[in-house]
């Protein structure tokens, strides 16, 4: 461990890397911790964070603004993919991954540094996707992975290490929830939410962190309405917006009507079944918002062949594959199909559920002429035994066949 001399540590200040910087100087021959933390919207989480790195041994903090960043270049790109993993996760930590990744390599390679070092554990997905990332801009960098290597092995034994240490934290063992924070959502693991039987305690105070639960939000509705171009939200109830205000702006809408809160048992990269509760309000709102205009603005077989794609890209993101040709691919292919996905849409927001109120767009697709049940000029019914004459051969075919064999 000799030739190990100076380490960039993706840094949150959380559980993990609160121990990791005196562990690497204690491990790896006293050599400097340089700490790195991506802002992508943790709030309160930066606070007092580079006071916490430097009493604990790191040589300096790096609190680098990716706001706009991440909700531009990953964020929006996945939502007009309308990739959801397992038809639920709409990836809030997946897509966080490989932008923070992408610069601490970044800074490592200024600062010269012979290593990168993360606080994820061998059991989860997050281990994959700041590794994947770093390969893809430093190939020879080594990573130093501490959760395969030390002897710890629970959140009870890190929390003893940090107290035998003096390292403040600011849980507990009793509020020891892992989780995970960002602009998009916030994630809650652990404790009794391992037990799949449990019923996550909802309304016990501050366990949700974006919003309150259905049964705590208001008995009157919420409208809003939602305007993109191309694909990517631009709006709300007419007022321009940049990015990072419009996602927060819904995170509160839908926070304040119990939007956006799954339990979900997912299947981890590594293979093994995980139950998480995930806070998303504002994302879970223009997910909805977006399709509801995709199925006004696109044809049939676009939209049929997006549904297949969206698969495709919700694993890519999941699995830490964002830096590859196909996510690359794939973003072309959807960025296509977006040119006219401009409109507005109008939503109801009420005790958890998001209630279609109307969309509109220069570029529909529906025609109510040829729609109507009433009278028209424009289609001829009896067109349609021709079409199902022909569409219903091969089906007529085997069944005579079938009678033929008896």
């Amino acid at each position: 461990m000799g030739d190990i001399k100076k380490v960039v540590l993706a840094y949150s200040g959380g559980l993990d890397t609160s121990i990791i910087i005196p562990w690497l100087k204690e491990n790896y021959d006293n050599c400097e911790v340089i700490a790195v933390s991506g802002d992508v919207g943790q709030d309160s989480e930066l606070e007092g964070l580079e006071e916490k790195a430097l009493k604990t041994g790191a040589s300096k903090l790096y609190i680098e603004d990716l706001n706009q960043e991440f909700i531009e270049q990953y964020v929006f790109p996945t939502i007009k993919a309308g990739a959801v993993y397992e038809s639920k996760y709409l990836l809030g930590t997946s897509f966080a991954r490989p932008i923070i990744a992408k610069r601490i390599v970044e800074i490592a390679l200024k600062e010269g540094a012979d290593a990168i070092c993360h606080g994820c554990t061998g059991k989860g997905n997050d281990q994959v996707r700041f590794e994947l990332a770093i390969k893809a801009f430093a190939p020879d960098m080594k990573i130093i992975a501490p959760w395969r290597e030390w002897s710890i092995k629970s959140r009870d034994e890190e929390i003893a290490y940090a107290e035998a240490h003096n390292i403040p934290l600011k849980i507990t063992r009793e509020t020891n929830y892992s989780k995970d924070k960002n602009i998009w959502h916030i994630s809650h693991e652990g404790l009794d939410l391992e037990n799949p039987a449990n019923e996550p305690m909802y309304n016990k105070e501050g366990f949700l962190e974006l919003g309150v639960s259905p049964e705590q939000a208001p008995d009157e509705a919420t409208y809003v309405t939602i305007s993109f171009e191309k694909g990517v939200p631009t709006a709300i109830n007419g007022e321009k917006m940049d990015s990072v205000s419009l996602v927060k702006k819904l995170n509160q809408l839908g926070g304040a009507n119990g939007i956006g809160i799954v339990d979900l048992v997912e299947n981890r990269l590594v293979g093994m079944k995980s139950r998480g509760v995930y806070e998303t309000p504002g994302g879970t709102i223009l997910y909805h918002a977006h399709n509801k205009l995709e199925e006004l603005t696109l044809d049939r077989d676009t939209y049929h062949f997006k549904q297949q794609v969206a698969l495709r890209f919700a694993e890519l993101v999941y699995f830490g594959q964002w830096f590859t040709p196909l996510r690359a691919a794939l973003s072309a292919f959807v960025d296509s199909t977006q040119e006219t996905v401009t409109g507005d849409v109008k939503l109801k927001l009420y005790k958890g559920n998001i209630i279609d109120a109307g969309v509109t767009s220069p570029y529909s697709l529906y025609d109510e002429d040829i729609a109507t049940f009433d009278e028209d000029e424009v289609y001829n019914q009896k067109d349609s035994a021709g079409f199902i004459n022909l569409f219903g051969l091969p089906i007529k075919v085997q069944a005579k066949k079938n009678l033929i064999k008896g």
